[in-house]
């Protein structure tokens, strides 16, 4: 039986649904429409939903269409049909058949037999289409739950995925919960033990994971259907608001824990791909505005992904502060980073923007003054605007970072220079005078490209699983296998790249920045080689969390470092932050194997340095061998204490518990000559009396 619904005209007031007294007001843009319908349908599975027709000029503002019905409930399903248009123009998608989910939508769900394939022709997908659901956001207790506001030089951040932080057998969770917010909750005191405060979450928004060749699913989440509900894959309880609660309780859990939460967020393309891909919400409200076309109305695809998301267009540009608004305001999260963010840079016809209006409008919005923002600066149209993205509290991916430290590490010449840039903070890219060191987020390794031990393990990418004959993913790792291709029982070759693993993961804390770690490279965590891992929701992405004595070696010296770094004890002299600060002052003396005689040529592979910090009252040295042999080095006197001993922190060639010594150890005498091994990092520190 249809329901009959009592309406009125409504307003424009919010974009959605969005509940009052007495009832629900629907509002959207579809600025070409002359007639809409609204679908009301019993529950997910529902063929014959209520039609609402609005025809008139009562229901329409200018580019917006409203209605408000009286009696709906929160938890009510619904969608759009284009009915009408004022007049065909090019470029516009039309289909009178096709029921279109909210562009505002809170949460999305999914008939027992979805199939994506049916937006993709013309004609109805009344039995296939996803619904949206009317969300009364304010439906749960926050409690005193505030963001623990740690400033952005003190933030360490893991990205994780939230399915696959849990999901693997190993964890030792309920089965129920293992791949889900819930699932996360339970394994919050790992980060809190390893040192982390921050998290930077994968996708979370509602994407189509069916989005993948066949026989694939998606998993990393970059193939987003909305900007605003939450991916419901990722919750244990199903129910209506379930997913969002569930999150909600998580992000609550690490306040609570004094860790951050930011979003990997897709602004630059969704799912509904090229003029092949399936229409279900943008393109069949307003294709033109939506997304970038060519001269001939065709996709361009500066994202990869298929179609690229018009930006700079205002109505665009207002779905993107909304939804951030959403997220900071109503979903308490701390920070974004940006995927693909040049993307926000480009015009409408694709050229890029010296003042694009997106990102100027997201760097100064007074709501967002207290959430951090962070930009992936590139995008795959060949854009590549590291160290020039428009606005000044934007943060940035630093991808010369990454290629740089592998490329130093690995042993390649011409490299000194550019890497000693890199740890100072890069002040050849984000000019020092007019930015703060944290304006680099510095990584050795992120989802997209190899994991840090396979880094060190593999000479080229090993994708085959993903059905694209080895042709998708990176080539260009600069990474090195150091004599056998992937795994290998060879304890020499084991060791060695266990010694680069900890190199890499010391470097990446101690430079000048905001370091971020990849989810399992503290316990060395292998996919086998493939180095786009987007398709494979399986074991190979999965966290292990049955570690091998070496797994084990490599998170205590992780640990360690992480301590030192985020130490605010009175034992401070010992905090590798104070390291990164005494850089920050610009104090440094370079040495090479002999002290004050630094080697700039272009065969260099190994650098010295004392730095002293005004703030904790000491000096720091560290020598990095990147050479393929051990060298012999004299150790300059502590300045202004001659017969001051200086004591060893680290030496990453030693084996555990000497490698890095923790705050409750002595620290071990060194005098002033140390051999120092191949590939390995020393560091020193001498407190001021």
């Amino acid at each position: 039986m249809v329901i009959q619904y009592e309406t009125s005209f409504g307003n424009c007031k919010h974009l959605g649904a969005t509940i009052e007294d007495g009832g629900v007001n629907f509002a959207v843009w579809c600025p070409m429409a002359s007639a809409m319908e609204l679908l009301l349908f019993k529950d997910v599975d529902d063929i014959n939903p209520t039609v609402i027709e609005l025809s008139t000029r009562d229901y329409r503002s200018s580019y917006y269409w409203h209605v408000f019905v009286h009696g709906v409930k929160d938890g009510q399903l619904y969608g759009w049909r284009v009915k009408e248009l004022v007049k065909h123009t090019p470029g516009f998608l039309f289909d009178p058949q096709k029921v279109l989910i909210d562009p505002y939508a809170r949460r999305i769900v999914f008939p027992k037999n979805y199939n994506r394939t049916y937006g993709c022709y013309v004609g109805s997908n009344l039995n296939f289409c996803a619904k949206s659901v009317v969300i009364d956001i304010n439906k749960y207790d926050w409690e005193d739950d505030t963001s623990p506001h740690i400033p952005l030089s003190s933030n360490v951040i893991y990205e994780m995925h939230v399915a696959g932080f849990t999901k693997d057998k190993t964890c030792k969770i309920d089965e129920k919960i293992r791949g889900t917010y819930r699932g996360v909750i339970e394994k919050i005191p790992h980060l809190v033990d390893l040192g982390i405060n921050a998290v930077e979450l994968l996708p979370v928004f509602q994407f189509d994971k069916n989005d993948a060749l066949p026989g694939k699913k998606n998993y990393w989440g970059y193939s987003p259907m909305s900007f605003f509900a939450i991916h419901a894959d990722y919750s244990s309880n199903q129910d209506i608001y379930g997913p969002l609660d569930e999150f909600r309780d998580m992000v609550k859990a690490f306040h609570k824990a004094g860790i951050e939460v930011f979003l990997d967020v897709v602004y630059n393309h969704t799912s509904e791909g090229d003029h092949q891909g399936p229409m279900y919400c943008f393109k069949g409200f307003d294709n033109p505005s939506y997304y970038i076309l060519d001269e001939n109305h065709r996709y361009k695809n500066y994202a990869g992904c298929g179609n690229t998301i018009n930006a700079s267009n205002p109505m665009v540009k207002r779905l993107i502060n909304d939804s951030l608004h959403f997220w900071a305001e109503d979903m308490h999260i701390d920070g974004f980073r940006f995927d693909l963010a040049c993307i926000l840079s480009r015009a409408s016809n694709g050229e890029p923007l010296s003042d694009p209006p997106t990102t100027l409008a997201i760097d100064s919005d007074y709501k967002l003054a207290d959430t951090k923002l962070i930009a992936e600066p590139w995008d795959a149209g060949g854009l590549y605007q590291v160290g020039r993205m428009a606005g000044a509290k934007w943060r940035e991916w630093n991808g010369q970072f990454r290629d740089d430290l592998r490329c130093f590490l690995r042993g390649d010449n011409n490299m000194i220079n550019k890497f000693v840039n890199r740890i100072l903070g890069s002040p050849d890219i984000y000019h020092s005078d007019k930015s703060d060191p944290q304006k680099s987020v510095n990584f050795v390794t992120c989802h997209d490209g190899f994991t840090l031990w396979d880094l060190v393990s593999y000479n080229q990418k090993h994708n085959l699983a993903n059905g694209e004959q080895n042709r998708d993913g990176n080539d260009a790792n600069f990474s090195s296998n150091y004599g056998v291709e992937g795994e290998t029982t060879d304890a020499k070759i084991n060791k060695l790249r266990l010694r680069q693993a900890k190199n890499f993961m010391l470097l990446n804390l101690f430079a000048m920045g905001t370091p971020m770690i990849l989810m399992g490279d503290e316990i060395l965590r292998t996919q086998h080689g493939n180095n786009n891992a987007y398709c494979q929701d399986n074991e190979l992405s999965y966290l292990k969390w049955q570690i091998t004595p070496m797994q084990r070696e490599m998170y205590n010296f992780t640990k360690s470092l992480l301590s030192y770094r985020v130490s605010r004890g009175r034992m401070t002299f010992k905090s590798m932050y104070s390291l990164a600060d005494a850089i920050k002052e610009n104090r440094v003396i370079w040495h090479g194997v002999e002290p004050d005689k630094p080697d700039w040529s272009d065969t260099s592979h190994s650098i010295g340095m004392t730095v002293y910090s005004d703030s904790h009252n000491a000096y720091y040295y560290m020598f990095v061998n990147a050479y393929w042999e051990g060298l012999h080095i004299k150790i300059p006197n502590v300045p202004k204490s001659p017969h001051q001993k200086w004591l060893r922190v680290v030496d990453t060639s030693l084996p555990p518990p000497e490698d890095v010594h923790a705050d409750a150890k002595a620290l071990p005498e060194i005098g002033h000559f140390y051999y120092i091994q191949s590939r390995s990092i020393l560091v020193l520190v001498a407190p001021c009396e």
